[in-house]
């Protein structure tokens, strides 16, 4: 039976506003300016710090990490391990988005060597690149997933279990679960598949909210009520993807903490 969670999310939207925490990003190329942006537009401050040289400093300032592997490079894994380390030390929550795991060798095995050696808080993706993180069978076409065999609520309670971090599968319906709990979040709009990053886009809420929050469950839960409710707020005044990019901004922008508990459309099974 599907219960209402008793902490609904919003507060921590509020507790983003007033903290403004720092939030470290070693990420894509692709959309590095998107991802800036909407952690600026929750109340976050982002900062894009890739050099080997000063990762380890900059991390030591932050609220949280996000690591994101969609442009790999040589130099950007050992940074990624770097600043990983230093926040494990520092007791600094870390967020992975394995872009395109399964496509690629290279990128397959360097998910799983930041998962074996960093603690991961939260690891965010589609279906088929967590589905690769633990050996299910899918189709990723460059970075975006087109199959995967099994349930995606099996997967992700699997993934939890086996990678030891709470683990969030988004897509029409985006399922977070850790070890013993899964949440079901049903915000959204079909636009948000329409424009490139928006996944990136989602882990960089994720990781504002993990800054605040002590359970990277309910983090990865705000993060993605507010994308997906975002979504829905930016969809009716928009023409099309274009459009739509910008006013999702604003959207995000325009949340509080009472349009959060209003409009989330969350439950724990």
């Amino acid at each position: 039976m599907e219960q209402t969670p008793t902490n609904i999310p919003g507060h921590l939207l509020t507790a983003i506003r007033e903290r403004k925490p720092l939030i470290h990003h070693i990420t894509n190329m692709v959309v590095m300016n998107d991802t800036a942006n909407i952690t600026l537009a929750i109340g976050a401050l982002p900062v894009m710090a890739h050099a080997i040289e000063e990762v380890e400093e900059m991390v030591g300032l932050a609220g949280a990490l996000v690591l994101n592997i969609g442009t790999l490079s040589p130099s950007q894994v050992e940074a990624m391990l770097r600043a990983g380390k230093q926040a494990n030390a520092k007791g600094i929550p870390i967020i992975l988005d394995p872009v395109g795991a399964g496509a690629t060798r290279l990128r397959t095995e360097t998910a799983l060597r930041l998962l074996s050696e960093l603690q991961i808080a939260v690891v965010r993706g589609n279906a088929s690149e967590i589905g690769a993180l633990i050996g299910v069978a899918g189709e990723t076409r460059g970075v975006e997933a087109i199959s995967v065999s099994g349930d995606p609520e099996s997967i992700v309670r699997n993934a939890a279990r086996e990678l030891g971090s709470v683990v969030a599968i988004t897509g029409v319906r985006d399922l977070v679960a850790d070890a013993t709990r899964l949440a079901r979040v049903d915000n959204g709009h079909p636009l948000l598949a329409t424009i490139t990053g928006s996944g990136c886009m989602a882990t960089s809420l994720i990781g504002a909210f993990l800054a605040v929050a002590p359970d990277p469950l309910e983090a990865a839960v705000g993060g993605l009520v507010a994308m997906g409710l975002a979504g829905e707020m930016a969809a009716p005044r928009s023409g099309g993807p274009g459009t739509f990019r910008s006013h999702l901004l604003d959207a995000i922008a325009a949340l509080d903490e009472a349009a959060m508990n209003q409009g989330q459309k969350a439950n724990f099974a």
